[in-house]
């Protein structure tokens, strides 16, 4: 099938290569002319786990091709991708300027029947305004599709191969017959294809992001309530864990969630019910103890330094809001060096892949350690914000060595504290009583 895909971000770019792959000839369309000469050149401008080697195998096969004309595009794909940005507007709804704008570009330039899917993520009724903007220019039948994905960050090309489910919003039996051929060759295994109403597909993605952050957050308030009482969260969630009903997943405390999904999901969410008469009293709670989880280190980093942070190097590890990426969109380390900094501390992280959006965020403010051990040189303390794996099993005699004090403050509960009492640490983390070495 020939499929175009308009928009180049991770959701994009990923849907594209991964169309791709399985055959059909995907044409992607940005209006960033620098970006499509990167991406046609081979480079990847993103980083996503495994997409560097799809992209350029299916470069080379000649299936996946790049341009910013957009009329190209029309002419070239039978199945129209959005993939669009819907950043989070002043007051917390989506701004669906991007994806309606090309609309309309659509409506007056589409020559024959395709089928415009809304990839992207976008409030209930979306795929009825998209229609409505299309229908005033078009000269042809078409249909418009609510496709919503779910795809994780660091794990998105495996997603996208392997879906636990794909939804599909349309009244269309052509439309529905066209993306069922498209994806046919991701369910062989019997996962789900489900189709439903286009509103329906709208919302299910933002009550899925909603619900998970939730889950989350209550977790967090669990954790913190866990050092008031001298309860462990890690047993805790264990034994929550394990019931069927809850299950494993979502329920490691830490320093809050970030990314470009579970932040404005939920607040696009909460404006949505407002708007519509409802109001949703637990995302209110979410986005208010999300938005203090995120630095509720900071106080104790303050006590273990007698309130004065002048003067003291605290080296952070992690920078991204979640390990295998460089998406630092509303990562909490951003909260948590802009405290540091109110603090007077001087800050010198390090981070596998996130430290150039870093660097463009707080340009000389802060510095960055060219590998793992560097920012600990000299420093009073060590946070850790993000969990890559490379952070999991340090040589902790060579980070003692470095420090000038013992010192760790973990926001993501990486280490076992009867191990980092045995190593001499001064450790505190989420949920758990801190070590005194």
């Amino acid at each position: 099938m020939k499929i175009t895909i308009v928009g180049t971000g991770y959701v994009g770019l990923v849907t594209g290569t991964c169309l791709a792959e399985t055959g059909n000839e995907v044409l992607c369309v940005d209006i960033d002319q620098a970006k499509v000469d990167m991406m046609q050149a081979g480079k990847v401008p993103i980083y996503e786990p495994h997409l560097d080697v799809l992209f350029e195998r299916n470069i080379k096969a000649g299936r996946l091709t790049f341009t910013t004309d957009l009329h190209q595009g029309l002419d070239h794909g039978e199945i129209i991708f959005l993939a669009l940005p819907t950043p989070e507007d002043e007051d917390g709804s989506a701004d669906l300027s991007y994806v309606l704008g090309v609309a309309d570009k659509i409506g007056r330039y589409i020559p024959s029947y395709k089928v415009i899917v809304d990839k992207s993520t976008v409030p209930v009724g979306t795929a009825e305004k998209v229609t409505q903007v299309i229908s005033a220019n078009a000269k042809c039948d078409f249909d418009v599709v609510s496709n919503p994905e779910f795809l994780r960050e660091g794990f998105a090309v495996d997603d996208f191969l392997k879906p636990e489910r794909i939804v599909v919003g349309s009244s269309s039996e052509r439309a529905t017959a066209l993306m069922q051929k498209l994806y046919a060759p991701f369910v062989r295994s019997g996962n789900p294809v489900i189709v439903m109403d286009e509103k329906s597909a709208e919302l299910t993605k933002y009550a899925a992001n909603s619900f998970l952050a939730a889950k989350i957050t209550f977790m967090n308030e669990v954790a913190n309530y866990c050092e008031m009482v001298g309860a462990d969260v890690d047993k805790v969630r264990v034994g929550m864990g394990t019931d069927s009903r809850i299950g494993k997943r979502f329920l490691f405390p830490g320093i809050g969630y970030g990314g470009s999904c579970f932040p404005k999901d939920v607040k696009a969410l909460q404006k949505a019910g407002r708007d519509a008469g409802y109001e949703f009293k637990i995302l209110d709670a979410v986005i208010g103890v999300n938005q203090g989880q995120k630095t509720i280190q900071i106080p104790k980093i303050l006590a273990h330094f007698g309130q004065d942070l002048k003067g003291k190097k605290i080296a952070i590890w992690g920078l991204a809001f979640k390990p295998e990426t460089d998406d630092i969109r509303e990562a909490p380390a951003i909260d948590v060096i802009h405290a540091l900094l109110d603090h007077g501390a001087t800050v010198e992280a390090f981070d596998p892949e996130a430290m150039d959006n870093i660097r463009k965020r707080f340009g000389e403010r802060i510095s960055f350690g060219g590998h793992m051990y560097a920012p600990l040189q000299d420093a009073d303390a060590l946070v850790i914000c993000t969990e890559w794996s490379i952070f999991r099993s340090p040589n902790f005699e060579k980070v003692k060595d470095l420090l000038k004090q013992p010192v760790i403050f973990d926001g993501r509960n990486l280490y076992n504290t009867q191990d980092m009492e045995r190593e001499g640490f001064s450790y505190t983390s989420i949920g758990r009583n801190t070590v005194q070495p």
